[in-house]
């Protein structure tokens, strides 16, 4: 008895775990490049796209998965707050009519709508978990005009303003150009009712929010959906943005929201200034590529982590993840859409979804913001599609990532240090290898695994004066 005393007077008397907004409010850093708290430590956006929460699951479900996802260095949750007029939760509550008149949302002794998805927020607080909210899906814009999309903004921006886990997200799967008066009309009033909170965009698969708002004053930061194509897969698309046969390359999608750039056939200019920029929603994991037809093949845990490492080495702050039964929380007694097949905590045991915490681990072994990407670290040319090699590197250190594990030659002099310092990493565990100390001004490199799915590979090349990886370590974690 004394011993269970004991150590419940310590818990009792220990301070709070410490929390992500303990290092203050999210804000872009000086570079324009990242997202960073404001006393300067680094945020590593690693979302996942549990779009259908507030509708699917009850408390008890929501504790568990978000539970989980910390566990799994989750640290963003994408969310659909209103995706039909009206929307209702799993408990059967409307959160919103046609005319979007909100004043008598909440009724004495009615856990309504509102409620649950305050628990949503305020529970993924606890466990350090942002929440992205998409506002009201794109889907809907027709039903919306400036006056319900200032209602809306006010209602949200007010009753979630003081909570220090939001982030905006407007849009929803939509164009920029349909519409541009609501999201502005949004976008506006959720800023005046609060300021403080980052906001994006959430565009239409193969568009960058950049095309349309990156010089709006209320776009923070620029999202790219790169959506679920395969090369070559059009799937009736008609008004095409981007040049055939360059679906999967969603790295194009960050040089293409840069302010200048002009990238392959896209009509499209972005004005304004530099700004970071997320994958919002590349390929989901157990998804048939192309979304519609069933009897395509689906995307596995390397087509996700391929997305992810593309997409981080480009330039992106961070990257969202997707699976296919957990963005709809696909259970037995639900119509599955896009041919889901398991439930949604089974999916919580795939591959793919345990893996995105290794990317985000080996990003926060380095300076953070000083991080920009550098093709011209890739001595030996480059392959197209899938034998792209992609390259970042810092000031004194440089990360290389192969997804077909193919040879290639490293021009070690765009990095600091005479003798430098070579790891293999493993992204489907994170195990690292270390290799050795080199002083060659070219490096030629060749993994084990050459040519198989499934076999991609990272290098990681230190100045041999910096400590940031032991040479002893045998994992990144």
């Amino acid at each position: 008895m004394a011993l269970i005393l004991s150590v419940l007077a310590i818990a009792l008397n220990s301070p709070a775990a410490s929390k992500p907004w303990d290092n203050g409010r999210l804000k872009v850093s000086d570079n324009s490049r990242y997202i960073i708290h404001e006393n300067g430590k680094p945020f590593f956006w690693l979302a996942n796209t549990s779009w259908l929460m507030p509708e699917r699951l009850n408390r008890d479900d929501v504790e568990f998965f978000l539970t989980e996802e910390a566990k799994q260095g989750y640290n963003v949750e994408q969310v659909q707050v209103l995706c039909g007029t009206p929307t209702y939760n799993i408990y059967g509550q409307a959160g919103n009519v046609s005319d979007f008149a909100f004043s008598a949302e909440s009724k004495d002794g009615v856990y309504g709508y509102w409620e649950h998805l305050d628990y949503i927020v305020d529970f993924a607080a606890q466990q350090g978990i942002y929440i992205a909210m998409d506002v009201i899906w794109g889907s809907q814009t027709d039903r919306m005009n400036v006056e319900k999309a200032t209602r809306l903004g006010e209602f949200m921006g007010t009753r979630y303003a003081n909570r220090p886990n939001i982030i905006w997200m407007i849009g929803g799967d939509i164009r920029g150009d349909k519409k541009p008066e609501v999201w502005d009309a949004l976008a506006r009033a959720i800023k005046k009712a609060d300021p403080l909170h980052l906001m994006t965009f959430h565009p239409r698969g193969r568009t960058t929010s950049a095309w349309w708002f990156n010089d709006r004053e209320w776009l923070d930061f620029n999202m790219f959906q790169s959506g679920h194509r395969c090369y070559g897969q059009r799937n009736g698309d008609g008004d095409y943005t981007i040049d055939d046969n360059t679906e999967e390359d969603n790295w194009r999608y960050v040089e293409m929201s840069v302010p200048g750039n002009k990238v392959g056939q896209s009509r499209f200019s972005v004005t304004g200034n530099l700004k970071p920029i997320i994958d919002g929603e590349p390929s989901y994991e157990d998804i048939p590529q192309g979304l519609h037809d069933f009897t395509m093949p689906r995307w596995q845990d390397y087509d996700v982590r391929r997305y992810a490492y593309w997409a981080v080495f480009a330039g992106c702050c961070g990257h969202t993840y997707g699976h296919n039964s957990i963005m709809q929380f696909m259970k037995p007694g639900v119509l599955p859409s896009f041919d889901a097949k398991k439930p949604w905590w089974e999916a919580l045991k795939d591959p793919g979804y345990q893996q995105m915490k290794f990317l985000k681990a080996l990003m926060l072994s380095f300076p953070f913001t000083e991080r920009v990407p550098d093709q011209s670290i890739i001595a030996s040319g480059n392959g197209e599609k899938y034998d792209r090699i992609i390259a970042t590197r810092g000031t004194d250190y440089a990360l290389i990532y192969d997804y077909t594990a193919r040879p290639f030659s490293v021009n070690l002099t765009k990095i600091s240090g005479k003798e430098k310092n070579i790891w293999q990493m493993n992204p489907k565990d994170g195990s690292l290898i270390f290799m050795g100390t080199v002083s060659d001004k070219v490096y030629t490199f060749s993994f084990e695994e050459q040519g198989t799915t499934g076999q991609d590979k990272l290098l990681i090349i230190v100045d041999a004066t910096k400590d940031y990886i032991a040479k002893d370590r045998k994992n990144i974690m």
